[in-house]
C-alpha cells in the first residue's frame, strides 16, 4: 500500500463532512454530545457519551427476518450518492460513517455482502491497522454490537479516544505481565479480555485461530464465538484485544420502565466509552450497573488460553 493511505482516508473524511449534509451534520452533533467519567482512576476509566444519533445502530433490529427485509446499507449499489470511498486491497472500502462516535470514524465493508465472520481475516484487520496508525480498528461480531450481521465490515476511530489503549499499554509499561508471554489474559470492571501482542503477523494470526478454536468449545451453537476485537499498530508492532462474549445485550436493554437501558455493548463501550442514546440513561448509569452489564455480556470462563 502507499505510504500516504492514512493522509488519502483523512482527506476523505474532511471532504465528506464538507460536501455530505448529513454527515457534516452529525459531525458538528458531535460537539453537543454530553460525556461524563464514571470513575477517575488515572489508568482504568469508564466514559458514558450521551448520543442521541446513535439511536439507529443500538436499537438496530439484527434477527434474521427484520435483516433480511431491508436492503443492506453496506453494499456498494445502496449507498448513498453522497457517501465516496477509498479502495483498500480490492477488497475492502474505507467509508467516513455518517453517525460517528468520535470526529474520526469509519466503517470499512468487504466489497461482497458476505456474513459477518471474522475467521480467516485478522491478516486483512492487521494490514488495515498498519496502513492506518492514527487509528484502533475494530471488529463488532454478529450478535455483539454489529448493526449489519449480514455485511462484513470493520470500524475504525482515531486513537487515543478509547480507555483501553492506555489501559493495556500502562500494564506492559509496568511490567505487570510476561512480556516474554504473547497472549495475555486481564479483567477489569467486570470484563474479561484477552491481549496479543507482537511484532510477526504469522504469530499473532497463529495466537488469534488457537483463541477463535478455544472459543468455539464454549459456544458450539453459534456460527462464531460471541466477541469484540481490537487491534492497533505502534512501534512496529500491533495490539490485538479480545472481549469473548456470552450474551448479546444486557436484562436492562429489554426492561420496562425506569429499569430499561438502551445500552448494546460493542467494541467501544467494552473499550471503556459506553454510547447512550437516550438521555435518561446518560443521567442514570452508575459504575455499579456498568459493572453489571459488562459482567452479563462478557464471558467469563476459564481455560480459554
Amino acid at each position: 500500500m502507499p505510504q500516504n493511505f492514512q493522509q488519502k482516508i483523512l482527506t476523505l473524511i474532511n471532504e465528506q463532512i464538507r460536501d455530505w449534509p448529513l454527515a457534516r451534520e452529525n459531525y458538528r452533533g458531535l460537539k453537543k454530545t454530553k460525556t461524563l467519567l464514571l470513575t477517575g482512576n488515572e489508568t482504568h476509566k469508564i466514559w458514558v457519551q450521551f448520543n442521541p444519533a446513535r439511536i439507529r445502530s443500538s436499537a438496530a433490529k439484527v434477527d434474521a427476518w427484520s435483516v433480511s427485509e431491508r436492503p443492506c446499507f453496506l453494499c456498494h449499489q445502496n449507498l448513498p450518492e453522497e457517501q465516496k470511498g477509498v479502495a483498500f486491497k480490492d477488497k475492502y472500502t474505507v467509508l467516513v460513517n455518517p453517525f460517528p462516535i468520535f470526529d474520526q470514524h469509519l466503517t470499512i465493508p468487504h466489497i461482497s455482502h458476505i456474513p459477518q465472520r471474522i475467521e480467516g481475516k485478522l491478516e486483512d484487520m492487521l494490514e488495515l491497522a498498519r496502513e492506518l496508525p492514527g487509528f484502533v480498528l475494530f471488529y463488532n461480531g454478529p450478535r455483539c454490537g454489529a448493526s449489519a450481521p449480514d455485511h462484513f465490515h470493520f470500524q475504525a476511530i482515531g486513537k487515543g479516544n478509547l480507555p483501553i489503549e492506555e489501559e493495556v499499554m500502562t500494564v506492559f509499561q509496568e511490567k505487570e505481565v510476561n512480556s516474554e508471554k504473547m497472549v495475555h489474559d486481564m479483567e477489569s470492571y467486570g470484563r474479561k479480555f484477552l491481549i496479543i501482542r507482537g511484532e510477526q503477523e504469522k504469530a499473532l494470526r497463529d495466537s488469534f485461530e488457537n483463541i477463535y478454536e478455544s472459543l468455539k468449545s464454549f459456544q458450539p451453537e453459534e456460527p462464531e464465538p460471541m466477541m469484540n476485537v481490537l487491534c492497533w499498530y505502534r512501534n512496529s508492532g500491533w495490539v490485538v484485544v479480545i472481549f469473548p462474549r456470552q450474551a448479546h445485550r444486557p436484562w436492562q436493554y429489554d426492561a420496562e420502565n425506569a429499569e430499561k437501558i438502551v445500552l448494546s455493548p460493542a467494541s467501544v463501550d467494552l473499550g471503556g466509552v459506553l454510547i447512550t442514546p437516550r438521555l435518561e440513561d446518560f443521567e442514570k448509569l452508575t459504575l455499579e450497573t456498568v459493572e453489571d452489564i459488562f459482567a452479563q455480556v462478557c464471558l467469563h470462563k476459564g481455560g480459554i488460553v
